[in-house]
């Protein structure tokens, strides 16, 4: 990695994202095909999986879904908590030890708020130059983007363009499951926001890079967008799901 310029990185060492519009283990506690799919990335046996809950401020109750459900994964998962005093770990050795990281749900702006405060947005780009997985839904599958829509600033949803910007343009989760994000999305890209992907809950796209290779789904029905404008006309492209077993 040391020897590729700043612009060839990701040819060198093709770190992967799997960005996820909602579901997962997040509401039963319970693996799912994505979950699976997302431990089998790393490539080796018994990754070490790390749990990061900062968007939901270190929840105890999350934790505990995710222990309880990647514990029936062939891993070996932990967590890096972000809100207790002191913080326990070295950060960068710790970042670096692990294979893949899981990035809750909960506020975006706040989580990217926190981990810029440590320094751990330049630590995950750092583990992820250099092959690591990382993934996460909803405002865990958004942050990765340049650009996202969200409701963390309130009630109403909120264009943001201050995401960490490993996959260019923007994203949207939630996109068929909460009936104020498709006209939402829409509305801001035909307005000149950044061009991008729009999530079902249960959906999910795959990177390597920031090369889009697969577009998954745990569930019948769940599926992406690319939302886009060509020539002042918006554009609304299915992505077809691989359905997970």
């Amino acid at each position: 990695m040391a020897g590729c310029p700043p612009e060839a990185i990701l040819k060198c060492v093709p770190g992967q994202i799997v960005a996820l519009g909602g579901g997962g283990f997040s509401a039963t506690g319970a693996p799912t095909p994505i979950d699976e799919f997302i431990v089998s990335l790393a490539g080796r046996p018994r990754p070490r999986v790390c749990f990061l809950g900062t968007a939901s401020g270190d929840a105890e109750s999350y934790l505990a879904r995710f222990y309880r459900a990647y514990a029936q994964l062939d891993c070996r998962p932990c967590d890096l908590p972000l809100f207790q005093t002191p913080i326990t770990h070295d950060l960068p050795r710790f970042v670096m030890e692990q294979q893949a990281f899981y990035v809750g749900g909960g506020s975006t702006v706040n989580l990217l708020a926190v981990w810029r405060l440590h320094g751990l947005d330049r630590l995950l780009r750092e583990a992820w130059e250099a092959g690591a997985v990382l993934a996460g839904m909803s405002a865990g599958a958004i942050c990765w983007f340049e650009a996202y829509l969200t409701d963390s600033m309130g009630p109403d949803l909120a264009p943001r363009e201050d995401g960490l910007g490993f996959l260019t343009g923007s994203a949207c989760p939630h996109f068929s499951d909460d009936p104020q994000r498709r006209p939402s999305y829409q509305r801001l890209i035909a307005e000149g926001f950044p061009a991008g992907f729009a999530l079902d809950d249960g959906a999910a796209v795959h990177f390597r890079g920031r090369e889009l290779v697969d577009v998954v789904s745990e569930r019948s029905g769940a599926q992406a967008y690319r939302i886009s404008l060509d020539d002042g006309r918006l554009v609304e492209e299915p992505l077809q799901a691989r359905l997970l077993d």
